[in-house]
């Protein structure tokens, strides 16, 4: 804990010399080549991400129980790179013509159900207020009051996924939240409703039949498992690029855009044939600096970032350890004012 607060001392002595910093000020920095597009390395990570699903699903059609696991694993990573390739669709990032963009976004989308302008106008939302407490829709953790206010059924699920369940966290996300109309603007309400009833007309459409022709443990096979697979990275990945004992969530009234860009989003290390896969999108901390870099220019726009501020202030790179991950489900579980985090077990010492 000690060194928890020391690292805490010394990344406010860093991000104080920000205060008078924009992040207009931080975009300046970065070449120009990091924001061009490349429509030959865009088509190409959207051939890589077709063919390593059919391998993903080849491996589940002709694996043996005990190695379905690692299929689904395998496909459900493969599938996370479909979900980066909408990702850049949703921020313009990967073609000139919105039209591209919506269309190849909403393609992404389909195999993992999610509605693509609902996510779109809602990870902009997080994409503005980095670590804004109570405002960040990217799980910002609760105030010990909230918590201890709430029911046990609220409590647990709560405790769960700030635990060792979090790889389940953003089912929880995207069920909770996407589907919900009263969470936009009324201006953008008709195009949440399209991506919405793209979605069920998908479901309607392919699950039955999945059932039908493969039965219900097709569909558990074939889709179900895969689908969990991807929710496992989307879940780490949300909580890992923007976690830690020592990253501060602050109040509206004394957060600053740079500092919680800039410091307080992690880069990590997975092993490469996942960020292979993946396209980069562990490379974060540039992405919050500005959505209009494609992922495939992410490694230089960290570098530039790390050459240009790393001085003044703390980019955090972390790698991929389970040890890493019990650091984080371990102990940051609730809002502190001071020391960012409160786990569960200093409330039990409490009672």
């Amino acid at each position: 804990m000690t060194a928890t607060l020391n690292r805490l001392s010394a990344d406010r002595l860093s991000t104080e010399s920000l205060a008078n910093v924009t992040l207009r000020d931080v975009i300046q920095t970065l070449p120009k080549e990091c924001f061009q597009k490349n429509s030959r390395k865009a088509w190409q990570q959207v051939g890589l991400s077709i063919v390593m699903a059919i391998l993903g699903y080849v491996a589940i059609a002709l694996s043996p129980w005990f190695l379905l696991p690692f299929a689904w694993f395998f496909a459900g990573t493969a599938l996370t790179g479909w979900f980066v390739v909408g990702h850049d669709c949703g921020h313009r990032s990967f073609a000139k013509s919105r039209w591209v963009n919506n269309l190849v976004g909403h393609i992404a989308f389909l195999p993992l159900s999610y509605p693509f302008h609902p996510w779109r106008l809602l990870h902009d939302h997080h994409l503005r207020h980095t670590n804004k407490q109570e405002v960040d829709n990217a799980w910002h953790p609760w105030y010990v009051e909230t918590f201890t206010s709430e029911n046990k059924l609220m409590q647990t699920a709560y405790w769960l996924m700030r635990g060792r369940l979090w790889w389940l966290a953003s089912v929880i996300h995207w069920a909770g939240i996407h589907f919900n109309l009263n969470n936009f603007a009324e201006r953008d309400k008709d195009k949440a409703k399209v991506s919405i009833a793209v979605v069920v007309a998908f479901a309607a459409i392919v699950f039955p039949t999945m059932i039908a022709t493969l039965g219900v443990w097709g569909w558990v096979k074939f889709w179900l498992m895969p689908w969990l697979g991807y929710h496992f990275w989307m879940s780490t990945f949300t909580l890992v690029h923007h976690t830690a004992p020592d990253i501060q969530f602050r109040p509206v009234e004394t957060w600053n855009e740079v500092e919680s860009q800039l410091a307080g989003t992690v880069h990590c290390d997975y092993p490469r044939w996942i960020e292979v896969l993946c396209h980069d999108i562990s490379v974060h901390v540039p992405h919050h600096i500005s959505t209009g870099i494609p992922s495939y220019n992410l490694r230089m726009a960290h570098q530039s970032l790390k050459d240009n501020w790393g001085e003044r202030v703390r980019i955090r790179e972390e790698k991929f350890t389970w040890r890493f991950m019990r650091g984080i489900v371990d102990h940051c579980h609730l809002y502190h004012a001071e020391n960012a985090y409160v786990p569960f077990k200093a409330l039990r010492r409490r009672a």
